[in-house]
């Protein structure tokens, strides 16, 4: 399979009621500057994954009291996405083959702006628990 570097609309977490299940049945763990929310199923939600390896779907949020500017949390959630697009693939290979559904869920808690290097490795760390988690 070939790599693809890219984050489409149906990999980006939408849909009120698909969040609001993530935050109430899935589980969470905490990588400063983030709490990852994330929510493993055997079968896909029918609203969202027509498409054939449509298993993981991605989000990030940053709170509007930590940042008061729009341009410093959009900043920050563009940051993090590039950061996920560029590693996410070794956990979406993992779940194409384990046939495992996954939605994820950054929320920045940092009261302060990092460069995109402490995001990237941050994110890594992350992806790289969540794989862990789904290997087991």
């Amino acid at each position: 399979m070939t790599r693809q570097f890219t984050l489409g609309k149906h990999e980006r977490m939408t849909g009120r009621t698909a969040i609001k299940k993530l935050f109430s049945e899935g589980e969470s763990l905490y990588i400063h500057p983030f709490r990852v929310y994330f929510l493993a199923t055997g079968q896909p939600s029918p609203a969202k994954r027509q498409e054939k390896d449509n298993n993981l779907q991605f989000g990030v949020a940053v709170s509007a009291r930590n940042f008061k500017r729009a341009v410093d949390r959009n900043r920050i959630k563009r940051l993090t996405r590039e950061a996920y697009r560029l590693q996410k693939n070794e956990l979406q290979e993992t779940l194409i083959k384990s046939k495992i559904w996954l939605n994820t869920f950054f929320v920045y808690t940092s009261r302060d702006i990092e460069d995109f290097n402490v995001i990237k490795l941050k994110v890594a760390v992350a992806l790289k628990q969540l794989l862990n988690l789904i290997r087991k």
